[in-house]
């Protein structure tokens, strides 16, 4: 069954522990965390105040996605919280193994995030120390976009090369999942998707978390 990470990035800020009881009691899986510093994305989002007030209203891990300039900063600044995962972007990391390396000695399991132009190739050789790779199904950023279709073709062909080298190592999507591509996703060995407008926006957040757990 597919694993539901509800963005907070959709939450409503102003009743954000509601919220995130919500979609923790709603049957989700993890609470996805999106970090932006305004420098390697055009937006600026939360910091350690308040994903610390995240982690205290969840019931369920953390999966922290960084979209930041310095990623080492960031890994230290978030490991006391003990999220699940952190992931970081192959665009911008000079020293990918050795970040890895870091995430895991924290006790975390380290991810890596891929832009929509980014080939599943780039991360061929590091996928045997990786617990997860995140395919971005939108251009990192804001919350709201539309689902790119290229992004179902190379979920495909990271699935191909993760069950030769890493089987154990997760696929996600993040960006524009809704019921109606969730099973395309599926189809192509996807086995988290991170789930932003759609969660949040439906009348029901444990509907809309049931109807992605395929």
């Amino acid at each position: 069954m597919i694993k539901v990470a509800p963005s907070v990035l959709s939450a409503d800020f102003g009743n954000l522990q509601r919220d995130v009881e919500e979609i923790c009691n709603g049957g989700c899986d993890f609470v996805h965390v999106d970090v932006m510093d305004g420098h390697f994305v055009p937006n600026l989002t939360i910091g350690p105040v308040v994903v610390s007030a995240i982690a205290k209203a969840a019931t369920k891990p953390l999966d922290i996605h960084l979209m930041v300039e310095n990623n080492t900063f960031f890994v230290e600044l978030f490991a006391p919280l003990k999220p699940e995962y952190i992931s970081f972007h192959i665009e911008e990391e000079k020293h990918p193994h050795r970040l890895i390396q870091k995430i895991r000695s924290l006790g975390i399991k380290p991810a890596i995030v891929l832009n929509p132009h980014t080939p599943p190739e780039s991360v061929e050789y590091l996928l045997k120390d990786l617990d997860m790779v995140l395919l971005m199904s939108v251009n990192p950023g804001f919350g709201g976009q539309s689902f790119i279709d290229s992004v179902i073709p190379k979920a495909a062909r990271l699935n191909e090369m993760r069950n030769s080298i890493n089987p154990e190592c997760l696929i996600e999507v993040d960006g524009g999942v809704s019921d109606k591509n969730i099973h395309l996703l599926k189809e192509v060995g996807v086995d988290v998707v991170v789930a932003g407008s759609y969660v949040f926006k439906h009348k029901s957040k444990a509907e809309a978390i049931k109807s992605l757990q395929i």
